[in-house]
């Protein structure tokens, strides 16, 4: 783990993504659920909670091309154009790119071509209303592309001036010593939280032996161990939860039980579910930069409490005893998504 044990400790110092990435505030707003996968958003709430994270300090804006096939990006735009100078101004952008979607909204696969990659910039750049990208990824390996052709695109974009830096996404070690052979990464975007921790094992040490920061969603397990997700919660149409293994049936009691075990840990620091779990992700590395999906802003004001929480050695130690390692029921993903994921392979 990356510390800095003789530096004074203040909740908001900045972390910096990599080597070779920005420093930006220790938390990221993820921007996804604002237009896709979690059933109906607030326009209006989804504008001011941006609004209220850039107010916050908050720097790092993740989106995709493919959510809500550009709305998210559109919905980025505006929040941005109607935000005061001095936060638009300190507003970094995180866009994930290469996932063919469907009308009816399914996915069909993902295309990492030079050609695609400079086709998929010049929208995102049309839809942002920016001159530039901040940290630009593909969203998964396209497997008929060898990541070298698709890194060296974006590192052409970044010599043009239409990329400042270049990502990755939920790609394994082999892949990210692949691509760093290429280029400079700033960051690898990837799932961490207390029920997913499949990283510490071959791809976190690789990381950070490459110098390559790491930009973790899912610290709330979309929502399934936030502390507000109950056992009889009715899932609103669209909402992909609907499919995900971790879930359904006898995966989601047991998930819930560690989330049970978990609460009696924080209502012991009295802190929030969800502000233990954000605290949890933060203290594994200086070089982690958790995102919080975060659609309304009384859900953003608690995520930012995470950054209030000291977590002691005890705290840990309690916490990993509420959810060892590898205790979640079912995949993160359907099986049929599992299988684009480099990560797990």
């Amino acid at each position: 783990m990356t510390t800095h044990q003789n530096a004074p400790y203040t909740p908001r110092t900045p972390r910096r993504l990599g080597t070779t990435g920005p420093s930006v505030f220790p938390l990221g707003l993820g921007c996804m659920g604002m237009s896709a996968l979690y059933g109906e958003a607030d326009r209006s709430e989804s504008i001011a909670t941006i609004h209220a994270a850039l107010d916050a300090g908050v720097t790092l804006l993740d989106t995709g091309d493919f959510y809500g096939m550009g709305h998210n990006e559109l919905l980025i735009n505006e929040a941005l154009r109607t935000a005061p100078a001095a936060a638009r101004e300190q507003a970094l952008t995180s866009v994930k790119f290469g996932a063919l979607r469907t009308v009816e909204g399914g996915f069909s696969g993902y295309d990492g071509r030079p050609d695609a990659v400079r086709n998929f910039l010049a929208y995102s750049l049309q839809r942002l209303g920016r001159d530039h990208i901040d940290v630009y990824r593909i969203a998964r390996v396209d497997p008929d592309v060898p990541i070298e052709e698709t890194v060296g695109a974006i590192a052409e974009a970044v010599q043009a001036g239409h990329v400042r830096h270049i990502g990755l996404s939920e790609v394994g070690a082999e892949t990210l010593r692949r691509a760093a052979a290429v280029a400079p990464i700033s960051d690898l975007q990837i799932e961490y939280s207390l029920i997913s921790r499949g990283i510490e094992e071959e791809i976190l040490p690789t990381a950070r032996e490459l110098g390559i920061g790491v930009t973790a969603y899912g610290v709330l397990s979309r929502g399934l161990i936030s502390g507000h997700f109950g056992r009889d919660r009715a899932l609103a149409p669209g909402d992909f939860r609907g499919m995900s293994p971790r879930f359904q049936g006898d995966n989601l009691d047991r998930n819930l039980d560690l989330v049970d075990a978990l609460r009696k840990v924080a209502d012991g620091k009295g802190v929030s579910v969800a502000q233990i779990a954000i605290a949890w992700v933060l203290a594994r590395g200086e070089d982690i930069v958790p995102l919080v999906g975060a659609r309304r802003r009384d859900r953003l004001d608690e995520a930012l409490g995470a950054l209030d929480v000291r977590l002691t050695a005890q705290d840990l130690t309690a916490i990993e005893e509420a959810v060892p390692a590898g205790a979640a029921a079912g995949d993160r993903y359907p099986q049929a998504q599992m299988a684009h994921l480099d990560s797990e392979h």
